[in-house]
């Protein structure tokens, strides 16, 4: 018989201020996840002392890999109960029964909800009761202070009044503006039901309500959409599926650059400006290159790929087929107007499985890695009572070693995402110099190991995601210096053309004559037992180096004696010099 004490040993541990709680954070959120430590009320308490004193960082981060394992419901209940940042990746992704979503709705936060209802793969059961919420998670109170009243013991006032009816998500930016020419209606009244809000004669100030506001709106656009509309011009070259679709899809025309300029049937903001000209990424959306070549010969592109990122109803993978548009009276080409429609589940099953697989892999994988590191070090810290030195050598080696499979784990898990298109990308102003200077603190040991140094020259600035960039300057170069012989010295300069930004590496000798892909495989040029090589190796390092970049919107190339990083710019002046700029 085997005795699983792994929920025994995270709970008698160290829990204090610190590395200690973290460490005890992220073991017992894996060991629930996992369903190798129980969800009742003992682990829960302990969790919500620990939220307390544990970063919000590592909270979110301890969500987003909960988000791909099966947590029981009382565990997706208390991750919702946090701030938005750890609550989100957990209710985006997790798996639950209808019942138990059901019961979690009423408990939750509107924002909450307001994830829940960006979701496509929810049964039907449970987006009928996010519905049934309606005007509740938009009434808005007047939080303004009341006066003093005479009467002894008023009865305080409800901060939320009863809900009218269930009513739909509400598109505001499809409602029109003052230049379209509305045919006059009367708009039905909606009696609202009872307000439990307490009468001014009471002494009480009456509570802003906008539910029948919103009712009244959406009475609105119903009469609307229930009038015929004006036909649009004819298709003939356009040919739809007419098997039914998973999902609703949405129209679009473009402009003769193929600059996306009317959307119809989803939110507009994320895809309006868009061009189809181009593959790379354009802030949340990209097109592959079919479309983009089909574009730009102004001919017919069937099935191609759009992928858009974010929280809208505009969000995921999407099949774009267009047509070119042409002036009947001068031949002119004005334009391609297409349809778009999600995948079907055989076109994405594969891709989709094999990355989900991967993402569960290292999952499980990252759990038994973060208890081993853990352990090791209170051992060498001493935490558990005085240890002899050898056996504290032995600890920190195994801490080092443990934290060499943790980034191998992480390299897995960002291929993964990947390849799934999964990749959660936020754009900022990274300045790169400091940036590097931090990198080149931390690869400091393995510099000193491999008898190499690292000098960096230039400034700059680039728009993108600062942990992506940073993740890919620390792989790249921990690559670079696996191969460098003692002595070497790998110079790394920053240059600035306006829109792109380069960062220029000089590849070791042991690598400098190899070219294309030969670089990514190395052909055994970096011994898989000399010191301060990845665990997964230089050539698998380097290709995600290279997946990262395109992701982030630049490339690497491979040149003569260096590799070069190209990335978007951006501009880190203070706002008011920008301005006077």
């Amino acid at each position: 018989m085997r005795f699983d004490d792994s929920l025994t040993t995270v709970l008698s541990a160290d829990m204090g201020p610190g590395m200690g709680a973290q460490t005890a954070w992220r073991q017992l959120v894996d060991l629930m996840g996992r369903g190798r430590a129980p969800t009742n009320d003992t682990t829960l308490e302990r969790l919500a002392r620990l939220r307390a004193i544990v970063p919000v960082a590592v909270r979110s981060a301890s969500a987003r890999a909960l988000a791909f394992a099966r947590p029981e419901p009382a565990l997706v209940e208390f991750f919702a109960q946090d701030d938005l940042a750890v609550a989100a990746p957990v209710l985006r992704m997790v798996t639950l029964p209808v019942d138990a979503w059901l019961d979690l709705l009423g408990r939750v936060t509107p924002a909450c909800r307001a994830v829940l209802r960006q979701r496509r793969d929810l049964p039907a059961e449970v987006e009928r009761g996010l519905e049934s919420f309606g005007a509740v998670d938009f009434v808005i109170t007047d939080a303004r202070p009341v006066a003093a009243v005479a009467t002894a013991d008023p009865e305080p006032p409800m901060a939320v009044a009863a809900p009218v009816a269930p009513i739909p998500d509400i598109d505001v930016w499809s409602v029109p503006d003052a230049s379209t020419d509305i045919p006059s209606m009367d708009i039905p009244s909606i009696e609202p039901g009872p307000v439990a809000t307490p009468m001014a004669s009471e002494g009480m100030v009456p509570r802003f309500e906008i539910a029948d506001l919103v009712a009244r709106i959406d009475a609105f656009q119903r009469q609307r959409d229930d009038e015929p509309a004006e036909a649009m011009p004819s298709m003939p070259e356009l040919q739809v599926e007419s098997r039914e679709r998973p999902e609703p899809g949405f129209r679009f025309e473009t402009d003769a650059n193929g600059q996306i300029r009317w959307v119809d049937g989803v939110s507009r903001a994320a895809l309006v400006g868009v061009t189809l000209a181009h593959a790379s990424r354009q802030g949340c959306a990209q097109v592959d290159a079919s479309v983009a070549a089909a574009v730009r010969g102004r001919s017919r592109f069937t099935e191609g790929r759009l992928e858009v990122d974010g929280l809208s109803d505009a969000a995921g993978s999407w099949r774009v087929t267009g047509v070119p548009m042409f002036d009947p009276a001068s031949g002119r080409f004005v334009g391609y107007r297409g349809v778009a429609r999600l995948p079907y589940r055989h076109e994405t099953a594969a891709r989709s499985s094999a990355s989900d697989q991967l993402r569960q892999l290292v999952h499980e994988l990252r759990t038994p890695a973060n208890a081993v590191a853990g352990f090791a070090e209170l051992i060498e810290s001493q935490l558990l009572g005085p240890v002899s030195d050898v056996y504290r050598a032995r600890a920190a080696a195994i801490r080092s070693q443990a934290a060499g499979l943790l980034s191998a784990i992480d390299d897995l898990d960002t291929a993964a995402r990947i390849e799934g298109r999964a990749l959660d990308l936020r754009a900022t102003i990274v300045p790169v110099r400091p940036l590097l200077e931090r990198v080149v603190r931390d690869l400091t040991p393995l510099a000193a190991e491999r008898g190499a140094t690292l000098v960096i020259v230039g400034e700059g600035a680039v728009s993108a995601d600062d942990r992506a960039v940073e993740r890919l300057l620390a792989r790249m170069l921990a690559a670079l210096l696996s191969a460098a012989r003692p002595g070497e010295r790998i110079g790394v300069s920053v240059e600035s053309d306006g829109a792109r930004v380069q960062i220029v590496a000089d590849r070791p000798d042991a690598l400098a004559d190899l070219t294309g892909d030969a670089l990514f495989t190395l052909d055994g040029r970096v011994g898989e037992d000399e010191p301060g090589v990845p665990l997964l190796g230089a050539g698998f390092t380097l290709r995600l180096v290279r997946n990262l970049a395109v992701e982030l919107g630049g490339a690497l190339d491979i040149l003569p004696g260096r590799l070069t990083v190209r990335l978007p710019a951006g501009d880190d002046r203070p706002a008011d010099q920008v301005a006077s700029h």
